[in-house]
């Protein structure tokens, strides 16, 4: 461990505190540069998150968080902040994770409060704040399934499937272009929202992707979760309730028929880009955890498209030339009743 860098955040949180009668505790951490540490002084806890200057912007993630804050998101509140040195006191919304409360009985209470808060964040006015999720973007991210899941099943599009790919790729995108643009936090999912001691509100962390983008994405996020399944009425009637809950202007021209195909439409560009991200993940950074995922994230694929004739090309391509070698080196998924 670097000792330099200890000195270095111990010297700061006395500073902040105005105390060193502190007790740090490193957190467990992924594979970032980013390390998190509880702090407890007398009987208040705080969050240290250390991000190396060199190794780690963390300007993104205060701009966002502050803005979020001042906009009625409820985010970490910054209690200080040092960008030179990389160094971010938080205040700490604890451990429980919403995924680790969902169960039948639960759920349902739950997703509606976290519907509400998205349709809160949602209303806030964020052009110039976020970048937009552009046409090029969205189809880069489902370029993943062909530079990674493909490769790695040793299949080769030939010029034709290659082309049919491409042409339902721009069939997604243009879909997710033709809603309502609004902030989207991109990872809006069970893992990422934290029940606080005695608050309604769930703390909503891991936000500093944050973009322009459809008004059905994070809907998406958490209501077909890569890593959590529901039954398929169920996840339906989540999106009326969401519907019901959106403003007027987010239904003109869209009856709940077409804002449940807007939603399906993202949803499978979210998957295709999952299935590629996963391999990823394992391939080129080591990271195993998320394989056992990639069966889920590809039943989803081929359930949700099964109503839309102009995806019935692809999915062709994906039963005959991908499936059989993909359940042979993944595993199948067996579908919870």
């Amino acid at each position: 461990m670097n000792t330099q860098r200890e000195q270095l955040i111990q010297t700061w949180v006395t500073s902040v505190l105005d105390s060193n009668q502190f007790q740090i505790n490193f957190l467990a951490g992924d594979a970032s540069f980013r390390r998190y540490a509880r702090i407890q002084l007398n009987n208040k806890t705080f969050m240290l998150m250390d991000a190396p200057p060199e190794k780690e912007d963390c300007g993104p993630f205060v701009t966002i968080d502050e803005f979020f804050d001042q906009h009625g998101v409820r985010v970490p509140h910054i209690i200080a902040k040092d960008l030179q040195q990389g160094f971010l006191l938080l205040e700490d919304f604890g451990d429980v994770l919403l995924s680790s409360l969902l169960n039948d009985e639960t759920v349902d209470a739950h997703y509606e409060q976290s519907f509400k808060q998205l349709i809160q964040l949602q209303s806030i006015d964020g052009i110039n704040h976020f970048p937009e999720y552009a046409y090029e973007k969205l189809i880069s991210e489902m370029e993943l399934l062909t530079d990674w899941l493909l490769p790695s099943l040793n299949i080769q599009p030939t010029r034709d499937e290659l082309g049919l790919i491409k042409q339902t790729f721009a069939i997604l995108a243009n879909a997710a272009l033709a809603q309502p643009q609004v902030i989207v936090h991109r990872d809006f999912h069970s893992r990422n929202l934290m029940i606080l001691k005695d608050e309604v509100a769930q703390g909503v962390i891991d936000f500093q992707d944050a973009v322009i983008g459809a008004d059905t994405y994070d809907l998406i996020s958490i209501t077909r979760d890569a890593y959590v399944q529901w039954n398929p009425e169920r996840v339906y009637a989540w999106f009326k309730v969401f519907y019901d809950m959106l403003p007027e202007t987010a239904k003109q021209n869209r009856d709940f028929e077409q804002f449940k195909q807007d939603a399906d439409l993202m949803a499978i560009q979210r998957h295709i880009k999952i299935l590629g991200i996963f391999v990823r993940l394992f391939e080129r950074d080591g990271k195993s955890g998320y394989l056992k995922d990639l069966p889920r994230v590809m039943w989803y694929l081929l359930e949700e498209s099964k109503t839309y004739a102009e995806l019935q090309p692809f999915m062709q391509f994906i039963q005959d030339k991908v499936m059989p070698k993909f359940e042979n080196k993944y595993g199948k998924y067996e579908v919870v009743a």
